[in-house]
């Protein structure tokens, strides 16, 4: 089982799949993924706190696995895993491919050992390099795509990894810093939000073939879009404790019925990770526990919370299709996990035009998580990848502090469950234009 990948094969006259450039390119995920975890100690490799989270160690092995799975086991004769049980052990959700571990039981395994799936990663590493050197140009032609989607699904375990990480060092009374703290950009003036309009007509949304991309950004397609306008910033940490100093979380008619129902039987007040210390608002962060600074955008906040603060404010979330126009003309910078913040940061607004748009936080959209018209899903076993999940959730745009640069696009369409929080999650706001 190949994958025919929905994209051109060269990029800016550069041969796309040249085998010198995916043997980089894998090698620096690779590598990147293993310095993530070198501030970790064994301890803290093993820990599952909830059933929609996994244990580093866990991350570490998928991500290995999805090498073995999808091209060694199908494209290398004679091919043979270091251990029969990890195809069971480390298969996330792929059920064309077999039976996978319980997800909720992640965490109550001690073996393999955090050494082994180390040893296990290099192994993988030495078969896929081999491949990549030694492959016939008939099995590089019909296997080079799988290597770039293994490549980007790493990249997004690195995400979930970061993420992940912060869910189980919150949980300790130590509050123990992920890394050693470093400073982060600080504002002490935050213009006020200002919005930038568009208007109506018929626009292509989707991504247009050039470079790498995930089925569920395909096919490029037109889409009629009303007149808006987006905000020019994200939602800040002040403009939304005054959203909580209101009375919101208790106020029935800024929520949806069920999101009413579920910050009330989970006691929400404000966003994950917040708690009052010595009559001040403080939020765990990676670098430790720090006052909440109130120039930074907002974080960890659940489509409900993202939703309800559109309505108090009077006005929406965007569609994707409205975030989407409005990036087209932006520069794709901002705060990835390149800068090494691992949190929003409050210096990046622009006099003109539209700050924050990359990075900082996956922000919401009012959009459900579903198919393009004529979409297609990867072939094969990989097709299992994003269009299974095309159902009860929405689309989130624009990366977050803990996404890779270089992984990012402006087509990108992540998508969640309306109730998490764990995720760099933010908000910027929308409204339509009176006729």
């Amino acid at each position: 089982m190949s994958a025919e990948v929905q994209s051109a094969p060269t990029e800016n006259g550069i041969e796309r799949f040249s085998r010198e450039k995916l043997l980089s390119q894998f090698r620096e995920v690779r590598s990147f993924t293993e310095q993530l975890t070198d501030p970790l100690e064994t301890e803290d490799f093993v820990i599952q706190i909830a059933t929609h989270g996994s244990p580093a160690k866990w991350h570490l092995a998928h991500s290995s696995w999805f090498f073995e799975a999808f091209l060694l086991e199908k494209a290398v004769s004679g091919f043979e895993s270091m251990h029969p049980k990890y195809s069971y052990l480390f298969n996330s959700y792929y059920l064309q491919t077999g039976d996978p571990h319980c997800r909720d039981k992640r965490g109550n395994l001690s073996r393999p050992t955090v050494k082994e799936v180390f040893e296990y990663r290099k192994y993988v590493n030495e078969q896929v390099e081999a491949f990549i050197k030694n492959a016939s140009e008939d099995e590089w032609g019909e296997w080079a795509g799988v290597i770039e989607i293994g490549i980007n699904h790493e990249q997004q375990h690195q995400e979930l990894l970061i993420t992940d990480l912060k869910m189980m060092l919150a949980q300790n009374p130590l509050h123990s810093a992920y890394k050693e703290k470093r400073t982060r950009p600080k504002s002490s003036n935050i213009e006020p939000l200002t919005w930038i309009s568009f208007d109506e007509g018929v626009h292509e949304i989707g991504h247009n073939g050039s470079g790498f991309g995930y089925d569920n950004e395909f096919p490029r397609h037109k889409t009629y879009i009303h007149s808006y306008s987006l905000a020019n910033r994200l939602v800040t940490n002040g403009e939304y404790l005054e959203f909580m100093k209101s009375g919101a979380y208790g106020d029935p008619k800024l929520w949806l019925d069920e999101g009413f129902s579920l910050i009330t039987e989970e006691k929400w007040y404000a966003p994950k990770y917040w708690k009052i210390i010595d009559g001040e608002w403080h939020h765990f962060t990676l670098n430790g526990l720090e006052r909440v600074d109130p120039n930074e955008p907002v974080t960890h906040v659940s489509y409900f919370e993202a939703d309800a603060y559109a309505r108090w404010k009077g006005c929406r979330l965007p569609t994707e299709q409205e975030w989407e126009l409005a990036s087209e003309t932006e520069k794709m910078e901002g705060n990835f996990v390149d800068a090494g913040h691992l949190h929003p940061v409050a210096e990046s607004y622009k006099a003109e035009g539209f700050s924050q748009m990359f990075g900082e936080v996956w922000q919401w959209t009012s959009s459900a998580y579903s198919a393009y018209p004529g979409y297609k899903p990867f072939p094969g076993k990989l097709g299992e990848y994003n269009g299974k999940f095309m159902c009860n959730q929405y689309v989130l745009r624009g990366g977050s502090c803990a996404t890779s640069e270089n992984h990012y696009r402006k087509t990108y369409r992540n998508f969640f469950h309306t109730r998490y929080r764990w995720q760099f999650t933010g908000i910027r706001l929308a409204k339509d234009l009176s006729k």
